[in-house]
């Protein structure tokens, strides 16, 4: 059977989210495993209750899976599991980024600069100038630009991006086989062309509205900065920033006119310091050091001929051969039980052999 079945199939299984997810498949060492590994050892991996072994254990989804498949086939589009490695790097470093992602389009979801644009629905001149504005400073760092397709700010964003020739992509609340709302059916062709459509849900998913707060933690999660443009007291936008702060990235937002009610979102997310104030593409570039000069990093030679354990070289050896990878694509590839990885690890940075990244990524030295 297709590998990718058993991954569709494996977030089909009721009680299985973006977190136990991830901890079944390292724990039995790939995601076929999951579904060949006895209820016994299932009910030892930490945090896998008894329902959720039960659901695994009697599951009926593979009808779904290959249903889904072939929706996938017929409309040429991607499906990136959160192991491989055209899956967005800055969302796997996220602990609840999802397992499985839907994509329709042409753009790199890891580029080198990636700027998430949200805000109001309800759209000022003022706003949509700043998006304008802001968008059209961000060409010459051939950014990716993020946002959510919905009215308002997410709209003119994508807009903006497209007449300046830069790649967009809009984060959906539902399956690829519809665009919500209906009226930017057009914009969304358009940016399949130069950029992109990306989702967590399968066909036939209806744009329900606890989808869009999930939604937008894959746009602040994929994103090196989130910019609220123009946002009221509360909304999406200001999820979206509280979610990028929690997950370590600069939040930035444009200021308005006191009392102006579509900017005091905006001016409440400066006022309390979750939000650098800015005025524009300038100051992002500024903030996230993209015009200075990058320095030649020094590089720490490992010791030659140094003595390694069994399992220390069978992780070089896996290093060396697939380049830095996150923590859980490391424990599959090296099949090491989790547990015991944390102090091999631990005591190979120590020695100098490798080095930990931001994300728990790990690469040779």
């Amino acid at each position: 059977m297709d590998d990718l079945i058993y991954k569709l199939a494996l977030t089909l299984i009721p009680g299985v989210g973006s977190v136990n997810g991830k901890s079944l498949v390292a724990y039995c060492g790939g995601v076929k495993a999951v579904f060949l590994e006895k209820k016994r050892a299932l009910l030892k991996i930490p945090g896998i209750g008894e329902q959720t072994v039960n659901a695994l254990v009697n599951h009926n989804v593979f009808a779904r899976a290959e249903e889904e498949l072939a929706f996938i086939e017929k409309n040429k589009l991607s499906a990136f599991f959160y192991l491989d490695k055209e899956y967005p790097v800055r969302l796997k470093q996220c602990h609840d980024s999802p397992l499985m992602l839907y994509y329709k389009g042409t753009a790199d979801l890891n580029v080198a600069k990636v700027v998430a644009l949200v805000g109001t629905r309800k759209a000022t001149e003022y706003g949509r100038d700043m998006c304008r504005r802001i968008v059209e400073g961000l060409v010459e760092h051939k950014v990716l630009v993020v946002s959510g397709l919905a009215y308002g700010i997410d709209t003119w964003s994508h807009k903006a991006a497209l007449d300046n020739k830069l790649e967009t992509v809009g984060v959906l609340g539902h399956g690829l086989d519809r665009v919500y709302p209906f009226a930017n059916r057009s914009l969304a062709d358009k940016m399949t062309e130069t950029g992109g459509l990306l989702c967590e849900y399968m066909s036939n998913t209806t744009p329900d509205r606890e989808n869009f707060p999930m939604r937008n933690r894959i746009i602040a999660g994929m994103s090196d900065a989130v910019v609220v443009v123009e946002a009221g007291i509360s909304g999406g936008a200001l999820i979206t920033a509280e979610i990028a702060n929690s997950y370590n990235r600069d939040v930035f937002a444009v200021p308005g006119r006191i009392g102006d009610p579509h900017s005091e979102g905006c001016n409440k997310l400066i006022k309390i310091n979750k939000a650098a104030l800015i005025q524009s593409a300038k100051d992002i570039s500024y903030l996230l050091n993209w015009d200075e000069v990058k320095t030649q990093k020094k590089t720490i030679q490992r010791q030659l001929f140094m003595e390694l354990s069994p399992d220390e070289e069978l992780i070089v050896n896996v290093l060396k051969e697939k380049g830095d990878l996150d923590i859980d694509s490391l424990l599959i590839e090296s099949k090491i039980l989790p547990a015991k990885a944390a102090s091999i690890l631990l005591n190979m940075e120590f020695e100098g052999i490798l080095r930990c990244l931001p994300g728990k990524v790990y690469r040779l030295i």
